[in-house]
């Protein structure tokens, strides 16, 4: 069947990786974080003196072709994001779905990267920190990491349990440094002179950091840091169990999703052989990179789908089609 898709179309399945565009699409993604790796290389580097002295032009350069290719690719993906499966099922013009992908996190991530440096051009000031503000560039890597978008689902579904957590913790910052304040103010007047003071030895505390510069001397304020520190423990514990058991979920909606396609590809089409064809595996390999799955588990989940298959369509006793 001839291609009929359009150019815009065509440049959306290459920003996707779908379709007869996978491969060119995962190299494409390939440049762009070798890219991104680079600029950030560059910018740790950049703040030594003497060789950002150095290499002024070299750097120079680096910003200019890097900030050339981020700012192209923002407005290609902005010109080709209504062409996006997710975006075309919105109502409306062009215009109302460019305005929803500007103000989606990935796209203001993507602003963000090119923004500091098209400021550094045009105000005629040595801005240090936007310089600083280049490396925010690097948060362009979750786009393409699998690992990050799991954890920013798990941010997602855990929202108003993560919420609730962090209110307690806020609440027990607040009475532990009020307490400590009341206990220790008259004998370090210097370190818990106010509440506001004694809140950074509570978030040292709470957050079982310890960063020993502020402690308590008093008996009654060692034994009220040891009861805070201890009820640290849990608290802390809170969030990390929400966020884990959440990524958990979130990896095993993904194996289970990758389960049903294979299931829905071979009992829902003829096998050839019992086996999957060129199409079927090709679109299966592009719904596991999709999914950020390893080969093993997907071959695993494959093979345990064929093997189901073929065991009901072929005789046990004699190994032939009933």
């Amino acid at each position: 069947m001839k291609n009929t898709l359009t150019p815009r179309q065509k440049v959306a399945c290459l920003f996707e990786g779908t379709g007869n565009y996978h491969h060119a699409g995962h190299l494409l993604d390939i440049a762009l974080i070798t890219l991104i790796m680079i600029n950030v290389v560059a910018i740790i580097i950049e703040s030594i003196p003497s060789v950002a002295q150095q290499y002024f032009d070299a750097f120079l350069i680096l910003e200019i072709v890097s900030v050339a290719v981020f700012g192209i690719e923002y407005l290609v993906r902005v010109w080709s994001c209504v062409d996006k499966a997710k975006y075309v099922a919105i109502e409306g013009s062009n215009t109302k779905r460019r305005l929803k992908y500007l103000f989606s996190p990935l796209a203001v991530i993507d602003l963000i990267a090119i923004l500091p440096s098209l400021l550094m051009f045009i105000v005629p000031l040595d801005l240090r920190f936007l310089r600083v503000l280049r490396l925010l560039r690097v948060f362009k890597l979750t786009r393409y990491s699998r690992a990050m978008q799991l954890l920013s689902r798990a941010f997602v579904s855990e929202g108003s349990s993560l919420f609730a957590a962090f209110f307690i913790m806020a609440v027990v910052l607040i009475l532990a440094s009020c307490g400590i304040y009341l206990i220790e103010h008259d004998v370090q007047p210097d370190k818990f002179g106010s509440i506001p003071a004694a809140m950074w030895w509570a978030m040292a505390t709470l957050t079982t950091v310890g960063y020993g510069d502020v402690v308590p001397i008093t008996p009654l304020g060692k034994f009220f840091g040891g009861v805070i520190t201890l009820l640290s423990m849990g608290m802390i514990a809170i969030p990390t169990g929400l966020l884990a058991s959440s990524f958990s979920e979130q990896v095993r909606k993904r194996r289970q999703l990758f389960e049903d396609a294979v299931h829905e590809q071979i009992h829902g089409d003829t096998l050839n052989d019992g086996s999957l064809n060129k199409a079927q595996r090709s679109h299966l390999e592009e719904l596991r990179c999709k999914l950020g799955l390893n080969k093993l588990e997907a071959n695993k989940a494959i093979k345990t789908q064929l093997n189901e298959h073929n065991s009901k369509l072929f005789c046990r006793n004699c190994g032939k089609r009933p």
